[in-house]
């Protein structure tokens, strides 16, 4: 990592210190109305993981579902430009993706970054086929959906990285996990990294 993206990640980790101090109340906003300010993010252990994983892909084109402000998406860039490949991010609101964007340029890291901003599901199946490493961190309800289009598109040998998997109750997360083991050539394992992510290999026979 070079000082300009260890800076931007240190500014990355102060903000969600004080996130973590807040009070846990929901504010307005989120999907549907308002701006939600909560910084979630995939946090340092999770993010060396999957930075560690699209490194050892060779010119990887990367799919990061949920862009949210940005954070996941400097490890990414970083393993994308180091790797030779780009990353592809998606989200929903156009302020997160605009800070997460600022965030890029102080990291040197926006030319290996495409943001697209809109629904997922659509915006995945307007993709061409090819994708090397998927990073799935969206709303927990479009996981599946997320994967159903996203899976036609995969390469040999592509990494899926679903987060926030030890959601207790959480029966979208469990749904998924059960989806994506039984898709064909789907090899699975979920890790106790950060929140639990579910890590997946696609080999067609």
């Amino acid at each position: 990592m070079d000082q300009k993206i260890e800076a931007v990640l240190e500014a990355y980790h102060e903000l969600i210190r004080e996130e973590h101090s807040k009070p846990r109340e929901m504010p307005p906003g989120g999907r549907d109305g308002g701006q939600d300010r909560r910084l979630r993010a995939v946090g340092p252990e999770t993010g060396r993981f999957i930075n560690i994983l699209a490194k050892s892909l060779k010119a990887p084109t990367i799919l990061e579902l949920g862009t949210s402000f940005g954070y996941s998406g400097i490890w990414l860039a970083e393993a994308a430009r180091a790797s030779g490949g780009k990353l592809i991010s998606m989200e929903l609101h156009a302020y997160k993706t605009e800070f997460a964007r600022e965030m890029a340029e102080k990291a040197g890291l926006s030319e290996h970054i495409d943001f697209q901003i809109g629904d997922a599901v659509e915006m995945i199946k307007a993709l061409p086929s090819g994708v090397d490493f998927i990073l799935v961190d969206l709303w927990k309800d479009l996981y599946i959906p997320c994967l159903e289009a996203f899976y036609p598109k995969l390469n040999p040998g592509a990494i899926i990285v679903a987060d926030n998997m030890f959601m207790p109750g959480n029966e979208d997360v469990k749904r998924y996990g059960e989806a994506v083991r039984a898709k064909p050539g789907i090899t699975s394992v979920l890790l106790p990294v950060g929140s639990g992510i579910e890590v997946s290999r696609y080999d067609p026979a």
